[in-house]
């Protein structure tokens, strides 16, 4: 499955222009394309991360956003980049309720690996 590269701000816009509509099929795509790039052996379905989003009061987005952090991290581990702490980043952002940051920092570290 190739990566799009999406702009960040009109991924922005649209979610607001469509009252949040547009930011849950972003979601199921980002969902989709880290479980890809980062190799995730055992992905849930993007559905089923967002209805148990939903369904826990954003809680397990919570635990979704750290997952991802640290396989963003041991991705740049296996890559020989110097890894952040793209975890705990993530987590910290979904636990003050800036989950939507979260998502642009996921789609920025897609877009860096997306086929043209």
């Amino acid at each position: 499955m190739a990566i799009k590269n999406r702009n960040i701000a009109v991924c922005i816009i649209l979610s607001i222009v469509t009252c949040g509509i547009y930011a849950i099929y972003w979601e199921y795509m980002l969902i989709q394309e880290s479980d890809n790039v980062t190799g995730n052996t055992s992905p849930m379905h993007p559905l089923l991360v967002i209805l148990l989003g939903m369904v826990t009061c954003g809680i397990y987005w919570m635990v979704w956003f750290y997952q991802c952090g640290k396989r963003f991290d041991d991705l740049a581990a296996r890559e020989g980049r110097a890894g952040g702490n793209n975890a705990i980043l993530y987590l910290l952002l979904a636990i003050f309720e800036l989950s939507f940051i979260d998502l642009c920092l996921i789609q920025n570290e897609l877009n860096q690996r997306a086929t043209a």
